[in-house]
């Protein structure tokens, strides 16, 4: 219904108000309406409809039927893609990257996990480097303005929606779940290839944030934390200069965070950020980090924004994800142990043996899952897996594979619908092949299809893989900028979609083998038989 609102009228937004057919098709569209005005509206539909139905009846076919076939994009292209499509991302980059600052827009500047991840992959593939950023360099330099910035909560960790400006210095001050689960694992890469401790230091602290203020007990996670009531967003985060020279540290405290008297924000307030990249270590020691650690204190008696505190699926597998790999990668028992409880809340919650929810709210679960509840929440188990070796995720994640597959899976064209087959009142079943904010379910399912091919040795699975890649081509070789998510599995499958299974090693063994190693999936065996086919007769040492 958003789309025919964005048909209707250029643009979407909520609250999205729309009059619909009997048969629930849109004929008029809307944001947010007025009371009286909708009353208006209201008696005009009413005196319309007595008048002549047929009218409305039409508009609304009309609009359906241009809805499904705008959706459709470009038809499949066989074959699979070459090496050309990096070149062109690489090209697309540039044509976007702000060299000064960091990311890829002019303010309002959101970040793009999914496009730094492919960016450190194509850090590594020579035949990209002829243009003029790196893709190392613009991966960088957008970690880097990001973790120094406002929208890098300096104290309490987490990112925020997004930057009001250019440098990244004042937030939209909403906390979304999904952004800090995408975030954390950019990071996390980046600190994998290039072993900066500011990388894994905004990993770390973005992750604990999640733990301390957004775990709902039980283990998941909730959405979402608001900017704060209306009219006095971020006053939770920011700070007058009077507040912070009364620090016993504030100078050691002013040497690394860019304060000043008259304010960066509102009301002669600061927002919280680094002078530059060099300051992070510092900014985390000694008397800078007692003073950190002061403030946190002083604000958590302020009154906390509100959290929506609804647990949504396909975020928590994105969150599921992100813990997974940082425990993998900073050696984190805690974050593994939080990943593992999610993995089993959600099990129990959220899924009965058939069909996922895709929300859970006052101790009920609801909703049938979309492809994208499915698709992050078999990558996010998938990582776990590799994160501690318990077979029982990777098992999981076979069995929601072949429930996407039964009740999403377009056979005709390719690719998934986003929503299931057996959903009803539906005037259009859309499939994305780009990736927003949150990557595309598509371009996610592409890169665990690979996966679940190799571990359950099932060729059927890699030939959907091909199937859902020809469905993405038109994106892939247009504008592969528009689906970077869909860059990071077409990098695995270019390098070899190899397979490491680890027999009877040493945990030692297995960390030495814990850096950035996109095109690698790692087992581990044990001296029992693996319930893994790809493992089975490997159990024992050759």
């Amino acid at each position: 219904y958003m789309s025919a609102v964005v048909a209707m009228t250029g643009r979407g937004g909520w609250p999205m108000s729309v009059m619909l057919t009997p048969e629930l098709k849109p004929f008029w569209g809307g944001t947010y309406l007025p009371k009286d005005h909708l009353l208006q509206l209201c008696a005009k539909v009413k005196e319309v409809w007595a008048g002549d139905p047929k009218q409305i009846l039409q508009t609304g076919d009309q609009l359906s039927g241009a809805l499904s076939q705008m959706d459709r994009g470009g038809e499949p292209i066989a074959g699979v893609p070459d090496q050309e499509i990096f070149r062109r991302f690489l090209g697309q980059a540039n044509e976007v990257f702000d060299p000064e600052e960091g990311g890829f827009s002019a303010a309002p500047k959101f970040p793009s996990a999914s496009a730094i991840r492919t960016l450190l992959r194509l850090s590594r593939f020579p035949s990209t480097f002829d243009q003029a950023h790196s893709a190392l360099e613009m991966a960088e330099k957008s970690l880097e303005g990001m973790a120094c910035g406002g929208i890098f909560d300096q104290l309490g960790g987490g990112f925020h929606r997004y930057s009001v400006d250019a440098r990244w210095l004042v937030p939209h001050f909403e906390k979304m779940l999904t952004d800090n689960a995408l975030l954390a694992v950019a990071y996390l890469e980046a600190y994998q290839l290039t072993g900066r401790e500011i990388f894994s230091g905004v990993a770390r602290e973005t992750l604990d944030y999640l733990l301390r203020d957004m775990r709902a007990p039980g283990g998941a996670f909730f959405a979402a934390e608001d900017a704060g009531p209306v009219g006095k967003e971020g006053e939770f985060y920011v700070w007058n200069y009077a507040e912070l020279e009364d620090l016993p540290q504030f100078a050691d405290f002013f040497r690394h965070f860019a304060v000043i008297k008259e304010g960066n924000f509102e009301h002669g307030t600061n927002v919280l950020c680094l002078g530059e990249a060099e300051d992070w270590e510092p900014s985390r020691d000694g008397n800078a980090l007692r003073a950190r650690e002061e403030l946190l204190r002083r604000r958590s008696k302020r009154p906390r924004p509100h959290r929506d505190e609804k647990i949504l699926t396909g975020w928590n597998g994105l969150t599921l994800a992100a813990l997974s790999l940082g425990a993998a990668t900073l050696n984190e028992a805690r974050f593994l142990k939080a990943a593992e409880e999610s993995a089993a809340w959600m099990k129990k919650n959220l899924w009965n043996g058939k069909t996922l929810y895709r929300r859970y709210a006052g101790g009920e679960a609801k909703y049938q899952g979309t492809a994208s509840d499915y698709a992050f929440l078999i990558d996010g188990l998938i990582q776990l897996y590799q994160a501690g070796f318990n077979e029982d995720h990777l098992l999981w994640a076979r069995e929601l594979q072949a429930a996407l597959d039964k009740d999403f899976w377009d056979e005709a064209g390719g690719g998934y619908f986003t929503a299931s087959r057996t959903e009803e009142n539906l005037i259009v079943r859309k499939k994305d092949r780009h990736d927003g904010a949150i990557p595309s379910p598509n371009s996610v399912s592409y890169r665990n299809l690979l996966a679940l091919a190799q571990y359950f040795v099932e060729p059927a699975l890699g030939e959907r893989a091909n199937k859902l890649l020809e469905f993405m081509k038109p994106v892939l070789e247009g504008m592969p900028f528009g689906a970077p998510e869909a860059g990071v599995g077409f990098y695995f499958h270019h390098r070899g979609e190899n397979l490491l299974v680890l027999s009877q090693v040493s945990d030692e063994a297995v960390e030495s083998v814990r850096g950035f190693l996109p095109e690698v999936l790692l087992a581990r065996t044990g001296a029992e038989e693996s319930r893994i086919p790809a493992l089975r007769g490997k159990s024992k040492p050759a």
